[in-house]
């Protein structure tokens, strides 16, 4: 698992029980697996597809620094499959695990569109 990026835990991003807010989270889980499917597809028309059973391990609090790791799974016809952990940065302890989460690119119509990458070849970012 490789951490792309760190977030620092501010009080807008709290829910009641002053702690992280889930739907926060995973909005950041999105645009950060957004970014890494257009890194690995070299297009920027790349859509959500799927995201499996979302499994909240722990909580991070305000001023904590959580860190966001992306690994690769797959390459599928016109799809991209990684998985994701969230982890706070100094503990190391996890906060999320998603198994599979599965971006498409799609044309100007919204259609999947075949990627061109071949399924062993692992593009770096």
């Amino acid at each position: 698992m490789k951490y792309y990026s760190r977030r620092l835990i501010k009080p807008s991003d709290l829910n009641a029980n002053n702690t992280l807010f889930g739907g926060i989270l995973l909005k950041w889980i999105d645009e950060e697996a957004g970014i890494y499917a257009m890194t690995k597809l070299n297009s920027t028309t790349v859509v959500t597809k799927f995201i499996s059973e979302i499994d909240f391990v722990s909580t991070a609090k305000q001023a904590d620094v959580i860190e966001i790791g992306i690994e690769f799974i797959k390459f599928g016809r016109s799809s991209l499959t990684f998985s994701c952990e969230v982890r706070n940065i100094f503990s190391k302890q996890t906060i999320i695990k998603i198994d599979k989460i599965v971006f498409v690119n799609v044309d100007d119509k919204g259609k999947p569109l075949a990627h061109n990458q071949e399924a062993e070849t692992e593009v770096s970012l």
